[in-house]
Protein backbone atom coordinates (compact mmCIF):
# COMPACT_ATOMS: atom_id res chain seq x y z
CA UNK A 1 0.00 0.00 0.00
CA UNK A 2 3.49 2.28 0.63
CA UNK A 3 4.13 2.00 -2.65
CA UNK A 4 1.35 2.34 -4.32
CA UNK A 5 1.45 6.00 -2.74
CA UNK A 6 4.84 6.55 -3.59
CA UNK A 7 4.36 7.40 -7.45
CA UNK A 8 0.86 9.14 -6.32
CA UNK A 9 2.74 11.56 -3.63
CA UNK A 10 6.20 12.33 -6.23
CA UNK A 11 3.31 13.31 -9.09
CA UNK A 12 1.66 15.87 -6.70
CA UNK A 13 5.32 17.10 -5.97
CA UNK A 14 6.51 17.40 -9.38
CA UNK A 15 2.93 18.81 -9.99
CA UNK A 16 3.64 21.11 -7.29
CA UNK A 17 6.86 22.52 -8.40
CA UNK A 18 5.68 22.86 -11.77
CA UNK A 19 2.91 25.15 -10.47
CA UNK A 20 4.98 27.58 -8.33
CA UNK A 21 7.68 28.05 -11.54
CA UNK A 22 5.18 28.62 -13.78
CA UNK A 23 3.84 31.37 -11.37
CA UNK A 24 6.99 32.41 -10.76
CA UNK A 25 7.97 32.93 -14.66
CA UNK A 26 4.36 34.76 -14.89
CA UNK A 27 5.65 37.38 -12.53
CA UNK A 28 8.78 37.82 -13.92
CA UNK A 29 7.55 37.95 -17.32
CA UNK A 30 5.31 40.77 -15.66
CA UNK A 31 7.90 42.66 -14.30
CA UNK A 32 9.90 43.15 -17.16
CA UNK A 33 6.55 43.72 -19.63
CA UNK A 34 5.23 46.44 -17.21
CA UNK A 35 8.91 47.91 -16.95
CA UNK A 36 7.93 49.35 -20.39
CA UNK A 37 3.84 48.53 -21.21
CA UNK A 38 1.05 50.19 -20.09
CA UNK A 39 -0.43 48.09 -17.26
CA UNK A 40 -4.09 46.83 -18.28
CA UNK A 41 -5.14 45.16 -15.01
CA UNK A 42 -4.41 44.22 -11.92
CA UNK A 43 -4.25 41.29 -9.80
CA UNK A 44 -5.99 43.68 -7.14
CA UNK A 45 -8.57 44.55 -9.87
CA UNK A 46 -9.53 40.86 -10.92
CA UNK A 47 -9.89 39.61 -7.46
CA UNK A 48 -12.53 42.70 -6.77
CA UNK A 49 -14.30 41.88 -10.07
CA UNK A 50 -14.38 37.84 -9.02
CA UNK A 51 -15.98 38.80 -5.91
CA UNK A 52 -18.03 41.32 -7.32
CA UNK A 53 -19.65 38.29 -9.57
CA UNK A 54 -19.51 35.79 -7.25
CA UNK A 55 -21.67 38.28 -5.27
CA UNK A 56 -24.18 38.29 -8.12
CA UNK A 57 -23.24 41.90 -8.85
CA UNK A 58 -22.82 41.97 -12.71
CA UNK A 59 -22.97 45.96 -12.87
CA UNK A 60 -19.90 46.26 -11.13
CA UNK A 61 -17.04 47.26 -13.72
CA UNK A 62 -13.62 47.38 -12.30
CA UNK A 63 -11.26 49.44 -14.59
CA UNK A 64 -8.22 51.62 -14.88
CA UNK A 65 -7.74 54.15 -17.55
CA UNK A 66 -4.16 54.25 -17.97
CA UNK A 67 -2.21 57.55 -18.41
CA UNK A 68 1.45 58.28 -18.50
CA UNK A 69 3.55 60.42 -16.47
CA UNK A 70 3.32 62.96 -18.35
CA UNK A 71 -0.22 63.21 -18.02
CA UNK A 72 -0.83 63.12 -14.57
CA UNK A 73 -0.51 66.49 -12.60
CA UNK A 74 3.14 66.43 -10.42
CA UNK A 75 0.59 67.53 -7.63
CA UNK A 76 -0.37 63.57 -7.42
CA UNK A 77 2.26 62.06 -7.04
CA UNK A 78 3.42 64.40 -4.36
CA UNK A 79 0.40 63.78 -2.64
CA UNK A 80 0.59 59.70 -2.34
CA UNK A 81 4.40 60.66 -1.79
CA UNK A 82 3.90 62.99 1.47
CA UNK A 83 0.61 60.68 2.53
CA UNK A 84 2.33 56.79 2.35
CA UNK A 85 6.36 57.06 1.23
CA UNK A 86 8.12 60.27 1.67
CA UNK A 87 11.64 58.14 1.89
CA UNK A 88 10.40 57.16 -1.70
CA UNK A 89 13.22 58.71 -3.88
CA UNK A 90 16.01 56.81 -1.15
CA UNK A 91 14.85 54.18 0.01
CA UNK A 92 15.51 50.47 -1.73
CA UNK A 93 11.75 49.32 -1.25
CA UNK A 94 12.06 49.06 2.04
CA UNK A 95 11.54 51.60 5.02
CA UNK A 96 13.10 50.30 7.58
CA UNK A 97 12.70 53.01 10.41
CA UNK A 98 8.78 52.27 9.57
CA UNK A 99 8.83 49.28 9.76
CA UNK A 100 10.34 49.30 13.50
CA UNK A 101 8.00 51.33 14.63
CA UNK A 102 5.01 49.70 13.23
CA UNK A 103 6.74 46.77 14.68
CA UNK A 104 6.93 48.47 18.17
CA UNK A 105 3.68 49.69 17.76
CA UNK A 106 1.67 46.65 16.97
CA UNK A 107 3.14 44.65 20.27
CA UNK A 108 2.07 47.03 22.52
CA UNK A 109 -1.70 47.45 20.55
CA UNK A 110 -3.16 44.39 19.16
CA UNK A 111 -6.31 45.87 18.45
CA UNK A 112 -5.20 48.60 16.01
CA UNK A 113 -2.78 47.26 13.40
CA UNK A 114 -0.35 49.65 11.72
CA UNK A 115 1.69 48.98 8.68
CA UNK A 116 4.57 49.95 7.07
CA UNK A 117 4.55 49.38 3.24
CA UNK A 118 5.92 51.56 1.21
CA UNK A 119 4.97 52.76 -2.48
CA UNK A 120 7.08 49.83 -4.00
CA UNK A 121 5.84 47.55 -2.00
CA UNK A 122 1.76 48.63 -2.25
CA UNK A 123 2.75 48.50 -6.30
CA UNK A 124 3.80 44.80 -5.89
CA UNK A 125 1.32 43.56 -3.87
CA UNK A 126 -1.53 45.43 -6.13
CA UNK A 127 0.11 44.08 -9.24
CA UNK A 128 1.14 40.62 -8.41
CA UNK A 129 -0.80 39.34 -5.54
CA UNK A 130 -4.15 39.53 -3.27
CA UNK A 131 -5.62 41.62 -0.80
CA UNK A 132 -5.42 41.04 2.93
CA UNK A 133 -3.04 40.24 5.30
CA UNK A 134 -0.72 37.03 5.70
CA UNK A 135 2.73 36.21 6.21
CA UNK A 136 2.90 34.57 3.04
CA UNK A 137 1.40 36.97 1.15
CA UNK A 138 4.39 39.17 2.87
CA UNK A 139 6.88 37.27 2.11
CA UNK A 140 5.79 37.24 -1.47
CA UNK A 141 5.24 40.78 -1.48
CA UNK A 142 9.00 41.20 -0.30
CA UNK A 143 10.44 39.30 -3.17
CA UNK A 144 8.07 40.93 -5.83
CA UNK A 145 9.15 44.11 -4.60
CA UNK A 146 13.01 43.91 -5.10
CA UNK A 147 12.25 42.66 -8.70
CA UNK A 148 10.14 45.79 -9.28
CA UNK A 149 12.87 48.36 -7.22
CA UNK A 150 16.04 46.03 -9.80
CA UNK A 151 14.03 46.31 -12.93
CA UNK A 152 11.56 49.75 -12.79
CA UNK A 153 12.86 53.19 -12.05
CA UNK A 154 11.47 54.97 -9.13
CA UNK A 155 9.18 57.15 -11.95
CA UNK A 156 7.95 53.80 -13.43
CA UNK A 157 6.95 52.21 -10.22
CA UNK A 158 5.31 55.97 -9.02
CA UNK A 159 3.57 55.47 -12.29
CA UNK A 160 2.21 51.97 -11.91
CA UNK A 161 0.85 52.96 -8.73
CA UNK A 162 -0.85 55.77 -9.75
CA UNK A 163 -2.41 53.78 -12.82
CA UNK A 164 -3.67 50.96 -10.40
CA UNK A 165 -4.30 52.13 -6.99
CA UNK A 166 -7.93 51.77 -5.63
CA UNK A 167 -9.80 55.28 -5.21
CA UNK A 168 -13.20 54.06 -4.94
CA UNK A 169 -15.89 51.51 -5.49
CA UNK A 170 -15.07 50.21 -9.07
CA UNK A 171 -12.42 53.13 -9.43
CA UNK A 172 -8.90 52.07 -10.32
CA UNK A 173 -6.35 54.78 -11.14
CA UNK A 174 -5.59 58.01 -11.31
CA UNK A 175 -7.45 59.17 -14.53
CA UNK A 176 -10.58 57.38 -13.60
CA UNK A 177 -10.87 59.15 -9.90
CA UNK A 178 -9.98 62.54 -11.82
CA UNK A 179 -13.05 61.88 -14.08
CA UNK A 180 -15.35 60.23 -11.42
CA UNK A 181 -14.67 62.66 -8.79
CA UNK A 182 -14.31 66.10 -10.59
CA UNK A 183 -15.22 65.92 -13.78
CA UNK A 184 -11.70 66.55 -15.29
CA UNK A 185 -8.38 64.58 -16.41
CA UNK A 186 -6.06 63.69 -13.66
CA UNK A 187 -3.21 66.49 -15.86
CA UNK A 188 -5.44 68.66 -14.19
CA UNK A 189 -5.87 67.25 -10.51
CA UNK A 190 -5.03 70.62 -8.11
CA UNK A 191 -2.87 70.20 -5.19
CA UNK A 192 -6.54 70.38 -2.75
CA UNK A 193 -7.87 67.92 -5.01
CA UNK A 194 -4.38 65.71 -5.37
CA UNK A 195 -4.36 65.90 -1.36
CA UNK A 196 -7.95 64.39 -0.96
CA UNK A 197 -7.55 61.49 -3.64
CA UNK A 198 -4.30 60.50 -1.62
CA UNK A 199 -6.65 61.09 1.90
CA UNK A 200 -8.95 58.24 0.96
CA UNK A 201 -5.66 55.94 -0.13
CA UNK A 202 -5.66 54.00 3.31
CA UNK A 203 -9.31 52.08 2.70
CA UNK A 204 -11.12 53.49 -0.16
CA UNK A 205 -14.13 51.20 0.63
CA UNK A 206 -14.46 52.94 3.54
CA UNK A 207 -13.17 56.65 2.80
CA UNK A 208 -14.98 58.47 0.09
CA UNK A 209 -13.31 61.28 -1.44
CA UNK A 210 -16.83 62.20 -3.17
CA UNK A 211 -18.67 62.45 0.69
CA UNK A 212 -15.44 63.09 2.78
CA UNK A 213 -15.85 62.81 7.00
CA UNK A 214 -13.98 64.63 8.91
CA UNK A 215 -11.54 62.26 9.79
CA UNK A 216 -10.69 62.44 5.53
CA UNK A 217 -10.86 66.24 5.50
CA UNK A 218 -8.00 66.44 8.27
CA UNK A 219 -5.90 63.63 6.78
CA UNK A 220 -6.19 66.15 3.16
CA UNK A 221 -5.15 69.00 4.85
CA UNK A 222 -2.51 67.37 6.78
CA UNK A 223 -1.48 65.70 3.48
CA UNK A 224 -0.79 69.63 2.35
CA UNK A 225 1.33 70.26 5.16
CA UNK A 226 3.63 67.70 4.41
CA UNK A 227 3.36 68.41 0.35
CA UNK A 228 4.60 71.95 1.32
CA UNK A 229 7.28 70.90 3.80
CA UNK A 230 9.02 68.45 1.13
CA UNK A 231 8.75 71.53 -1.31
CA UNK A 232 5.91 71.34 -3.79
CA UNK A 233 6.56 70.22 -7.58
CA UNK A 234 10.20 71.38 -7.02
CA UNK A 235 10.36 67.73 -5.22
CA UNK A 236 8.90 65.91 -7.72
CA UNK A 237 11.33 67.86 -10.32
CA UNK A 238 14.48 67.18 -7.92
CA UNK A 239 14.02 63.27 -7.95
CA UNK A 240 12.82 63.08 -11.18
CA UNK A 241 9.71 61.72 -10.66
CA UNK A 242 7.88 63.76 -13.05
Amino acid sequence: MTRGRLPIVGTLKRGIIRLLFGIASLWIAGILLFSMLPVPFSAVMIERQLSAWLHGDFGYVAHSDWVGMDEISPWMGLAVIAAEDQKFPEHWGFDMAAIQKAVAHNERNETRIRGASTLSQQTAKNMFLWDGRSWLRKGLEAGLTVGIETVWSKRRILTVYLNVAEFGNGIFGVEAAAQHYFNKPASQLSASQAALLAAVLPNPLRFKADAPSGYVRSRQAWILRQMRQLGGESFMAQHKLH
